[in-house]
Order: structure tokens, then sequence, then C-alpha cells
């Protein structure tokens, strides 16, 4: 019995778990569909499928890599359609590279295995810090905007609205239905001014309806 427990790989088991937890306490922690247990139990069955290609007469290379195909369907689950953007990317990013952290730690590579999941953690948290430094420097969204009774020559008086919150408005594209106009704008400027801008147009008379893509 004990030397039946000495053969098993608590070793690479544990860390697995440990691993994935502290990924996974990090997407818990921001309400992400991914969370806690999920990517615990993608970086823990990552190790059983790359320790059960390694054992005994079992052994086939082809286990561990079909890990990698595998875990591409489980990450295209979280992907989806929202209302104006595509959804969940970072989320599957994060399905894929805990899968091989897990392969990792299969192979027994454990030092290897803790320093990419730091080095996960730390993108995941830090550079989102970095994201929205640049936001505040540079920022561009689509905006969907419609008028009502009013004309081509007209959009001068929003468009100089807008640049009254120094958010810069280029029209992409114009279709007019009936005593509707909408107007497809890409602005820049930083995210707070953008945003500004975008609680200010909801406020105007002139303005049927209004979609930020982002």
């Amino acid at each position: 019995m004990a030397q039946w427990l000495a053969d098993l790989p608590i070793q690479s088991i544990l860390i697995s778990i440990a691993c994935g937890a502290v990924v996974g306490f990090e997407r818990e922690f921001k309400n992400k569909s991914a969370g806690f247990r999920t990517i615990i139990l993608i970086c823990l069955g990552s190790t059983i499928f790359t320790l059960s290609s390694r054992m005994g007469n079992i052994s086939d290379d082809r286990i561990a890599a079909n890990i990698v195909t595998g875990i591409g369907f489980l990450g295209a689950g979280v992907i989806y359609q929202g209302k104006f953007t595509v959804q969940g990317l970072t989320t599957a990013a994060v399905i894929w590279s805990m899968a091989g952290i897990g392969m990792m730690i299969g192979f027994e590579n454990y030092k290897l295995g803790f320093i990419l999941t730091i080095c996960m953690v730390v993108v995941l948290s830090l550079f989102q810090k970095i994201e929205n430094l640049l936001a505040d420097i540079y920022f561009i969204r689509t905006i969907h905007v419609t008028f009502d009774n009013i004309e081509i020559s007209s959009l001068g008086e929003f468009e100089n609205f807008m640049k009254q919150y120094k958010v810069k408005p280029l029209r992409k594209g114009v279709e007019k239905n009936g005593t509707h106009l909408t107007v497809v704008y890409e602005i820049t400027g930083t995210q707070k001014n953008i945003r500004r801008a975008n609680d200010a147009i909801v406020s105007l008379d002139y303005v049927y309806s209004f979609n930020n893509l982002g």
C-alpha cells in the first residue's frame, strides 16, 4: 500500500492544483466565466493527460499533443458575440495558456510551471493597468448615431459638439431612412473624454438613438 502511494505522482497533482488556484483566484476575483474551480480543473486535467501519456505501457505522445486541440474547443465555448463586441477572448486565452502550464507540470518541469503561473498573473493584473493607462492617452471607439429630422449638411453642429469634449469624430458611413439619418463615426480621444461625450450625446434633442459599439 505504501509503495503504491509512493508511486503516485502526488507532487505533480498538488503543484498543478496550486498553479491553477493562483490564476483561478485572479479570474474569480474579476467574476469571469472561467473562475476558480474551472481554471484549477483545466490545469489539473492537462497534467493528468500528460502524466497518462508518460505512464508505462500506455505511453503515447499523441495524448499530450491532442490536449492542445481539445482545449481549443473548451476555449471556444467561452467566446461569444456580445451586443456590440466579441467577449471572452481573454478568458479563452487563459484556458489555453493554463493547459500549457498543466502539461509542463505533467512533464515534471515544476520550476518553469511556477514561473509561467506568475507570468500569467502579472499579465492579467498588472498589464490591465497598462491598458488603462494607454486608454487615457489614446482611445478609439465606433459609434452609431441616429438623428431625427436632420440633414447631412447639418451634421457639423453635432461634430462641433463632439470637439467641445476634445473628441475627434471621423465620419465613416451615412444611411437615411425616412426622417432618420444614421451616421457611423470613428471617434478618437482619451477614454475619459469619450465617456463624457457619450454621456452628453444622450441628452441631445435631435439624437433619436445612439449606440457605442466599443
